[in-house]
């Protein structure tokens, strides 16, 4: 059961309930996991207190401090620092700047000036120009080929 418990984190299994439906429907897991075929598959209820009893003895933290301890023997790591952390942040060099970002002006409500009337007309001229421009280049280029 402890083998199931640790590939549903490897395989980033959300919930037991989800493990239970995996090792049901897939055989090479249930296989991998350590349950025979013709084994039946522990309850929710099992593996929740499975978890709790791991969670209450001190059992990992003594796994941890010898892979620690075979790895500085074996030269991994180094004894000079050692630093494990396995909560997920951004990491950085810098703190990031605390300067306020300026906000744009609200758009003006109601009726456009004339000016501004005018302006998108031409502009909509223009669109409309570099539009059809673009449209002859791209038929003669087309026909060329």
């Amino acid at each position: 059961m402890i083998y199931s418990l640790v590939a549903r984190d490897l395989e980033r299994i959300p919930t037991i309930k989800d493990l239970i439906k995996r090792l049901k429907h897939d055989y090479m897991f249930r296989l991998n996991c350590g349950f025979l075929l013709s084994d039946a598959i522990p309850s929710e209820a099992s593996h929740t207190r499975m978890l709790s009893k791991i969670a209450e003895s001190p059992v990992l933290e003594r796994v941890q401090e010898t892979l620690i301890l075979q790895a500085m023997t074996e030269g991994f790591i180094t004894d000079d620092t050692v630093a494990i952390d396995a909560t997920h942040i951004e990491a950085r060099d810098q703190a990031p700047s605390n300067e306020e970002k300026s906000k744009p002006e609200p758009k003006k409500r109601g009726r456009k000036s004339k000016e501004e009337k005018k302006n998108g007309f031409k502009n909509k001229r223009n669109e409309k120009r570099l539009s059809l421009f673009s449209r002859k280049e791209l038929k003669l280029n087309l026909m060329r080929l």
